[in-house]
């Protein structure tokens, strides 16, 4: 199996997964990992991420902003036309292997309001969420929504787009589907203990940190301020 089959292996079940799970929904959200040769695959405009067929993709290229599509197979299918915020990520965080960009309810909903997402809940947010962004609303698409999101990518791993959805984004397309996950299960936590009137214990900033330098999971992230 050559690279880009893997990769495009590795989207598929992603995609079902992430409908599977309640991460995505209809045909609402889009999913990308980055090649070897410096370009990333993408799903095509319209696609259903719960069935996703192994022409369900394009390329893009990365050298002159993510805006040279290339048709999977010869099918000449479009790329999502998310493309340019994928490409941003790519550009501006070399060492991300792919990215994840969904609506899921609770998460959106989160993105649809002013709420702010704890880090200190439990261990996996402590590991996936270390560090969550918000990209004022743009258009879907745009090229204004693209470069709102560079400007935070460095900042972040997890990008709330205002009344819009969420953008996780890490090494490789197993630890961004489980950020997304810890994503939407936090967001669950926080939206039904509000409305319970429980009133969630947070861990202290020295304990998430103590966590993170000492956890073993992988070296602590380099993040710029």
């Amino acid at each position: 199996m050559t690279r880009r089959e893997k990769t495009v292996a590795e989207l598929r079940a992603a995609g079902k997964y992430m409908m599977d799970q309640g991460l995505a929904w209809g045909n609402a959200g889009n999913i990308s990992a980055r090649l070897d040769d410096g370009n990333f695959l993408i799903t095509a405009t319209g696609t259903f991420l719960g069935e996703l067929g192994e022409e369900d993709f394009a390329e893009c290229s990365l050298a002159i902003g993510g805006n040279s599509p290339v048709a999977s197979e010869g099918t000449g299918k479009k790329p999502s036309k998310e493309v340019p915020m994928h490409a941003a990520i790519y550009e501006e965080r070399p060492e991300i292997g792919a990215v994840l960009h969904a609506s899921p309810f609770y998460s959106t909903m989160l993105a649809c309001a002013g709420e702010t997402i704890p880090s200190g809940l439990f261990v996996e947010t402590m590991y996936y969420l270390e560090r969550i962004g918000r990209v004022g609303y743009h258009h879907p698409g745009s090229a204004a929504l693209g470069e709102a999101v560079r400007e935070k990518a460095k900042s972040a791993n997890v990008l709330l787009l205002d009344n819009h959805g969420v953008l996780v984004y890490d090494v490789n397309v197993k630890e961004a589907r489980m950020a997304l996950q810890t994503l939407e299960m936090a967001c669950r936590m926080v939206v039904e203990a509000s409305g319970a009137g429980i009133s969630l214990n947070r861990l202290p900033k020295t304990a998430e940190l103590d966590f993170l330098e000492r956890s073993g999971y992988r070296p602590r992230r380099k993040w710029e301020l």
